[in-house]
């Protein structure tokens, strides 16, 4: 299937993205000196710019590809809830069925930037976000407008066992293509869902498998076999890093595609890309190896800018 034939498909399909919803915040400067009160860079601010960060961000990208893109999860009564729905309105994704929480205040990643480099980063987060509780009658209407739903769990608090559940029940009852980008962590059991994308790191600790040791290979063959059998994904890629994306079925892998990325600058955001240009591709009836070729293109886009990003439709042709 060709680039143009995926591109043209998606303006006529429906994203919908659910799970944490943040709001990225990075602090730009430059660094002249080491301060006199500890051993710590001093850093003068030039500017400062925010962009929608985890399921937002996963949102952004479906839409800056053409899709019709709703977003649904817990966005802060405050300031910077004002600031991300500003943006997501500027990126043409509509959130109106995330709940406005006064108790859960929005989360923010700020990332302090000296000359193209992340000195660290600062988390605000709110344990509100852990009780609070989405709309079933909204849920459930924004999935069956959709054509394709992104579970994007970045362990913030919006995904309980009963709410996924829930998601994958209706999604299979009215035969949406359903995907996840999981976080190990929590224990979540979301088997049969139709794509999981996890990271090296991730698939890992979805296969229940130590680290490798110095010298030993990542078992990627034995992690394919192993999250098939725990969780029965239909399709199941598994980013990794500098040596590409591997496409799995049925525990097999079917193809490691090399990375496209020619300069790596910032990888914040790249599994967002991921998911989003994976599902989208796969939902315009791209073949999966297909599917992983755009994403994969779109990765490569991605990790050559700063700060989270998303790719265009030229920038994808262009690589293409």
């Amino acid at each position: 299937m060709s680039i143009d034939s995926i591109l043209a498909a998606l303006k006529n399909l429906r994203m919908l993205v659910i799970g944490d919803i943040m709001l990225d915040h990075y602090v730009w400067g430059d660094v002249n000196r080491i301060s006199p009160e500890a051993p710590v860079p001093v850093v003068h601010v030039n500017r400062e710019t925010y962009t929608p960060g985890g399921a937002a961000n996963v949102a952004i990208n479906a839409a800056a590809l053409g899709m019709a893109t709703s977003l649904i999860g817990v966005i802060g009564s405050d300031d910077a809830g004002v600031t991300l729905q500003k943006l997501l309105e500027k990126h043409h994704v509509c959130a109106q069925g995330s709940l406005l929480s006064a108790d859960a205040a929005t989360i923010i990643k700020t990332r302090v930037m000296a000359r193209n480099q992340q000195l660290c980063r600062i988390d605000r987060e709110s344990p509100a976000h852990r009780y609070a509780r989405l709309d079933a009658g909204v849920m459930s209407e924004a999935i069956q407008a959709a054509d394709v739903i992104i579970l994007s769990d970045y362990a913030k608090g919006v995904f309980s066992q009963e709410l996924l559940d829930a998601i994958i029940g209706l999604a299979s009852r009215h035969n949406k293509l359903l995907a996840m980008d999981p976080k190990p962590a929590r224990m979540l059991d979301f088997k049969n869902i139709g794509l999981i994308t996890p990271n090296r790191q991730e698939a890992l600790m979805l296969a229940g498998l130590p680290e490798p040791g110095q010298g030993e290979e990542y078992p990627l063959e034995k992690i394919c076999a192993t999250i098939d059998r725990k969780f029965s994904p239909r399709l199941l890629v598994v980013t990794l890093g500098a040596d590409g994306m591997a496409v799995c079925r049925k525990g097999k892998v079917e193809d490691v595609l090399p990375t496209k990325a020619q300069e790596v600058f910032d990888v914040s955001g790249a599994g967002d890309t991921v998911i989003a240009t994976l599902s989208a591709a796969l939902a315009a009836g791209a073949e999966p190896r297909e599917a992983a070729q755009f994403a994969n293109h779109a990765a490569g886009i991605v990790v050559s800018k700063m700060g989270t990003a998303h790719v265009t439709p030229e920038e994808m042709r262009a690589s293409l």
